[in-house]
């Protein structure tokens, strides 16, 4: 099994809302066994002992409210995939199905069903499993503390914001998971543009899909195995067609036809993209929570301004980071290992802003907002990174005379603030730039 292959999988597994579930009925009907064994075997005082018939009602009770309660917790959790589609993001369902809580919760629920069930089935005149039926009773008591605390973290999980954090989270772990992958050895950051050199071997796609993840460990003891240099010619997120180039190899001993499907099976592809490895698939979602904030039908400036303050943090860590390192130079030599393309800072700032500048461009809060954050990360981020800062103040500059050109609050639209509107403001002293 390829590497790729097992990564789908753990996706599979990780996204499914019905393995742990059914792993909860599987324990549950085990339990049920279990106990019925310990029952025969043992002696309970006369104050945990049932009739037949109240443990018949208990246990069937049991099954009942278990099921009901079960239904009521996926109506709930289809009105948050329909509330998430229609107010969040199409992409955030990539980040809710991961929810342990939601499972967790699922796994109880069915597995004191399956357990009371089983142990219904087993209660005779001259036999009831006593220790069963309290134990269902504690079970029952579990299966709403879940629910309780499922329902709690559900109804914060509805705030924009809420989902800003959790996708700022996404993007601190994965972006440095990357850093640490270009500062390995034998890894370097792209782009690679061989002089007078061609690929002894090009590996290409056998399906289309998006680039989900590549095994970075894997290519390079394969490149330093076979002395040579592999060049990833996209990156993690890309859409790629079928027979499109995904590596390039360079110098190194004869290669065989199996060493496509090796090197094939190092990355993974898949109908959309995932956080793992692609920190810019949080931004994006991140982003696109503001911009549905900022559509007509919505009209929320407000979630955009709590947006930013979450893509201040997110774009100050990438800023502050050397995405220079690693650079592999045009002549090869004698070097060997991996070069992976990577996002630049001017792009990851791109795609942080652009967007909620243009669709915000009227409401003064996200204008002032927006121009506190990117003054901030002037003063923070990386010299060589100042200039891409510079160049979207003007950027944003031109929006507001644009958008307020002919309004008696222009002078306003143009003022830095940290909480949009209400909060300390500093007149700034560059002029607006008009475009």
């Amino acid at each position: 099994m390829s590497w790729a292959t097992r990564f789908r999988i753990r996706q599979y597994v990780r996204g499914s809302l019905w393995l742990v579930p059914l792993l909860g009925v599987v324990l549950g009907v085990l339990l049920g066994f279990l106990d019925v064994r310990l029952d025969t075997s043992i002696s309970l005082p006369s104050s945990w002992t049932y009739s037949p018939s109240t443990a018949t009602t208990v246990l069937s009770a049991i099954v009942g409210a278990m099921a009901a309660l079960t239904g009521f917790v996926v109506t709930v959790t289809v009105l948050v995939v329909q509330m998430a589609l229609g107010t969040f993001s199409a992409r955030y369902m990539r980040l809710w199905y991961r929810d342990p809580m939601l499972k967790a919760a699922l796994a109880v629920l069915v597995g004191t069903l399956a357990f009371a069930f089983s142990l219904l089935r087993r209660v005779e005149n001259d036999f009831v499993p006593n220790l069963g039926v309290t134990l269902g009773g504690v079970l029952v008591l579990l299966s709403l503390l879940l629910f309780v605390v499922f329902l709690d973290g559900y109804l914060h999980r509805l705030r924009p914001v809420a989902v800003a954090t959790l996708g700022t989270g996404y993007v601190r772990r994965e972006f440095r998971r990357l850093s640490a992958a270009v500062d390995a050895p034998s890894v370097f950051a792209g782009p690679f543009e061989p002089k007078d050199e061609s690929p002894s071997l090009v590996v290409r796609s056998t399906a289309a899909g998006a680039i989900q993840a590549i095994d970075a460990n894997g290519l390079v003891g394969w490149a330093r195995g076979h002395d040579c240099l592999l060049v990833l010619r996209h990156r993690v997120g890309d859409f790629v067609t079928e027979n499109t180039a995904l590596i390039d190899v360079y110098g190194g001993r004869a290669l065989a036809s199996r060493d496509h499907e090796r090197l094939r099976g190092m990355v993974a592809l898949g109908i959309e993209r995932t956080v793992e490895q692609d920190p810019a698939f949080a931004i994006r979602v991140i982003v696109d929570v503001a911009a549905k904030a900022l559509s007509s039908a919505i009209n929320d400036p407000t979630t955009a301004v709590q947006v930013l303050d979450q893509l201040s943090e997110v774009l100050r860590i990438i800023g502050t980071t050397d995405l220079e390192r690693g650079r592999l130079g045009a002549h090869r030599g004698q070097q060997h290992g991996l070069v992976i393309p990577i996002r630049s800072w001017d792009e990851y700032l791109a795609l942080g802003v652009t967007e909620i500048r243009e669709y915000g461009s009227s409401s003064i809060q996200v204008m002032r907002r927006m121009r506190a954050m990117l003054e901030q990360l002037g003063s923070e981020v990386r010299p060589e990174n100042r200039d891409a800062v510079t160049e979207e103040l003007a950027r944003l500059d031109a929006t507001v005379s644009s958008a307020f050109g002919h309004s008696i609050d222009l002078d306003r639209a143009k003022i830095a603030d940290a909480e949009g509107i209400g909060g300390r403001v500093e007149v700034a002293s560059r002029p607006a730039v008009v475009g």
